[in-house]
């Protein structure tokens, strides 16, 4: 018998629970609890509430899935609170 597919769900983080598990609302108006991925703890890329993600589950399961993808939104590109580059010359 074949291994069944991961299924990918896009949702809403509500709430940031201990244990690197987060509880998160699925754009079907679910409600999951999911866990942190490998290579977003290995690139430790943080998740807060209010962060849109993208949860995997099993098809088996559909109350747990992992977060594999952190989506940036627009007030992460605003640029920093530091003076801009090339203000200052060196003398």
């Amino acid at each position: 018998m074949a291994k069944e597919e991961m299924v990918a769900f896009e949702g809403l983080v509500t709430e940031v629970l201990p244990d690197a598990r987060f509880r998160v609302q699925l754009d079907s108006g679910r409600t999951i609890i999911a866990y942190t991925a490998g290579k977003m703890k290995k690139n430790r890329i943080r998740t807060l509430a209010g962060d849109r993600v993208t949860v995997e589950m099993s098809p088996y399961d559909l109350d747990k899935g992992r977060l594999i993808f952190r989506h940036k939104d627009e007030r992460s590109s605003a640029p920093a609170g530091g003076p801009p580059r090339g203000q200052y010359r060196r003398r």
